[in-house]
Parts: C-alpha cells; sequence; structure tokens
C-alpha cells in the first residue's frame, strides 16, 4: 500500500513539473509542447505511445487556446494567415488522425524525432523576412495541410512545424509567428482528437488533469518570458530544444 501511494505521489510530481515545463514552451515559443509532451507521457509517466499521443493533443489543445487568449491581448496573432493556414490541415488532421492508430510504436517514434529535427534546422537556416500579414494563399494551403496530416498522424499539435513555416515560408517575424501557431495548434488538435475519439482505450485522466493544469499556469509564464527575449535568440532556443528532444528519441528507437 505504501509503495503504492509513494509511486502515484511520485507520477503526480512529475506530471505537474513536466507539464510546467510543456506550458512554458508553448506560452514563450509558440510550440514545442507535443514534442515535449509525448517522449514525457511515455518514458516518464509509462503511457503507451498511441494513449500518449492522444493525451498529448488533449492537453495541448488547452494550453494552446489559454496561450493564444494571452497573445491575442498584445496583437500577436496574425489572424487571417493563420485562418487560411489552420482550416487547410483540418481534413488532412482528421484523416491522419483516424489511421493513427496502425503503424508500429517504433515507426511512430522514429517519424516524429526525424520530423522535428528538419524543423529545427529548417528554424537554424537564415531566411529573409516579409510583411507580417502578406498571405501567399498557396503556399499557406500547402503548408498548412501538410501540418495537419503530421498533426493527426503523430498526435502533435503542430506548432514546431508551425512556427518554422510561418516563418520562413510565409514571412511572418518570429514574434508574431509564436502567436500566430497557437491559432494553428488549437485547430489542427481538436480536428485529430475529434477523429480519435474512442480508439484510444483507457486515459489516465488522474495524470493528464494535473499535466494539463500545470501547462496553463506555465503558458502565462511563458508568454511574460517571450516578451523579454529577442527573436534571434527564440528561434536558436526553440531549434536546440527540437534536436535535443529528436536525438534522444533516435537514440531509443535504434538501441
Amino acid at each position: 500500500m505504501w509503495e503504492q501511494r509513494a509511486h502515484s505521489v511520485t507520477v503526480l510530481i512529475l506530471a505537474l513539473i513536466a507539464g510546467a515545463v510543456i506550458g512554458l514552451a508553448l506560452g514563450a515559443l509558440g510550440g514545442g509542447g507535443s514534442v515535449l509532451a509525448v517522449p514525457a507521457l511515455i518514458y516518464l509517466l509509462g503511457f503507451t505511445p498511441a494513449a500518449a499521443t492522444t493525451a498529448s493533443l488533449i492537453i495541448v489543445t488547452a494550453t494552446s487556446a489559454t496561450a493564444l487568449y494571452a497573445h491575442t491581448r498584445d496583437g500577436n496573432v496574425a489572424w487571417r494567415t493563420g485562418a487560411l493556414f489552420a482550416a487547410a490541415g483540418i481534413v488532412p488532421a482528421f484523416l491522419a488522425g483516424a489511421v493513427a492508430g496502425r503503424p508500429p510504436a517504433a515507426v511512430l517514434t522514429a517519424a516524429f524525432a526525424v520530423i522535428a529535427a528538419l524543423a529545427a534546422l529548417r528554424m537554424l537556416r537564415p531566411s529573409a523576412s516579409e510583411p507580417p500579414d502578406r498571405i501567399r494563399p498557396g503556399k499557406a494551403a500547402g503548408a498548412g495541410a501538410g501540418l495537419g496530416a503530421v498533426t493527426g498522424l503523430l498526435g502533435v499539435g503542430g506548432g514546431f512545424l508551425a512556427v518554422p513555416a510561418l516563418v520562413s515560408v510565409l514571412g511572418l517575424a518570429m514574434r508574431r509567428a509564436v502567436g500566430t501557431s497557437l491559432l494553428v495548434i488549437t485547430v489542427n488538435s481538436l480536428a485529430a482528437l475529434a477523429a480519435r475519439s474512442g480508439t484510444t482505450g483507457e486515459l489516465h485522466w488522474e495524470v493528464i488533469g494535473p499535466f494539463t493544469g500545470a501547462a496553463i499556469l506555465g503558458a502565462w509564464d511563458g508568454k511574460r518570458l517571450a516578451t523579454k527575449i529577442s527573436g534571434t535568440t527564440l528561434r536558436k532556443i526553440f531549434a536546440g530544444l527540437l534536436l535535443a528532444v529528436s536525438a534522444f528519441m533516435l537514440v531509443d528507437v535504434i538501441v
């Protein structure tokens, strides 16, 4: 009995710590939540890959909506660009989410790691900035559809890909891309969750609840942190985080 209680307390503490870190990442960087949440749920909290990706979507949806509200108050959301980008990803996210449980866990993990690494490298490449609200419908729709498919299949909100796309492909300034990506994450995550409804078995709400609560609180702190850091520094932090997580997950798959 004592060991069981100790284990429950340990799990709760880990969930709170991981949630706070993920919320901080989402609030400050406009992404990185799922790319951290999925490994945390699998390696720290014992979720299966399928359950972890669904739980991650729940956590990230709630946290992103909170962070989106905070960034909206400061005018850091390009609504027209974000809406077009997000709308293009709804159907791909739903369709990919419907088949997400079929590939082997190792394949999902490896795909997740490779995509994270590619996104990080794209962020590190210097790119010329365009006027913030200049919409290129073709590029926005294409990038949005691809992101939606990745969101549905891998159970990620997509911010770690949305931010590089919004900066490198659509020319948004980094701070504005952070806020806009939260709109994209919220919409894509909801679509992917709708497709996964009832398909992943039991979810441990006693872990997901505290995890989400800590993440929401962390998102507010992340938003305040973002106002004190330059766009270039944010890009480097974001890319470094992605590369570290990617390397860890690839090593785990290989070994």
